[in-house]
C-alpha cells in the first residue's frame, strides 16, 4: 500500500491546529466578562454616591435646623426658619425635599428656657439613580436617610438688647 502524500498530511495538520486555535476569543471574553462585571459596579458606585450625598444633606440641615432654632428660641418666625432652612439645605444637595420631614423636640412648650436642650431629627428619602418614575416605585426605588442633632439654648436667650 502506498503512503499518503504529505500535502495530505499537511492539510490535516492545518485543520487541527485551526480548531485548537483561541486565537481572537481574548478579546470576546475580556468584553463579556468586562460589560458582565463592569456595568453593575458603576451602578453600584453611582447609587452610593448619591445615599452618600442624601446623608451629607440630612446631616447639613439638622445641624443647621438646631442652630437656628437655639439662636431663635422663643421666637415666634422659628419653625418657619427652620423648614426653610432643612428646604435650602435639601435643594442645595438635589434631594427632594417634599419626602423630607422635621421633628423640633424640646423638654418646654416654648423652647426658650436658656441651658435648654433642642432636638432636631431631619428624613428624606433618596431615590436611586436611574429608577423610573413611571413604574411608581417611590417607595422600593429611594432609600431612607435620617439624622439628628442637639443644640442648647444660649444663657443669654431672651435677654434684650
Amino acid at each position: 500500500m502506498r503512503r499518503s502524500s504529505r500535502s495530505t498530511e499537511r492539510r490535516g495538520l492545518r485543520a487541527v491546529r485551526l480548531l485548537g486555535d483561541e486565537s481572537g476569543s481574548a478579546s470576546l471574553e475580556f468584553l463579556t466578562v468586562g460589560l458582565i462585571l463592569l456595568v453593575p459596579i458603576v451602578y453600584l458606585v453611582v447609587s452610593m454616591s448619591a445615599i452618600q450625598a442624601g446623608a451629607f444633606a440630612v446631616e447639613g440641615a439638622a445641624r443647621h435646623a438646631a442652630r437656628l432654632a437655639a439662636d431663635g428660641a422663643g421666637s415666634a418666625g422659628t419653625p418657619a426658619a427652620v423648614e426653610r432652612a432643612v428646604r435650602i439645605t435639601l435643594e442645595d444637595f438635589g434631594v427632594d425635599a417634599d419626602t423630607a420631614s422635621v421633628d423640633l423636640s424640646c423638654e418646654t412648650a416654648t423652647c426658650d428656657t436658656p441651658g435648654e436642650r433642642i432636638d432636631v431629627v431631619v428624613r428624606a428619602r433618596v431615590a436611586l439613580p436611574l429608577v423610573p418614575d413611571v413604574l411608581d416605585l417611590g417607595g422600593t426605588g429611594s432609600v431612607p436617610v435620617e439624622s439628628a442633632a442637639t443644640q442648647t439654648v444660649s444663657r443669654f436667650a431672651g435677654v434684650a438688647e
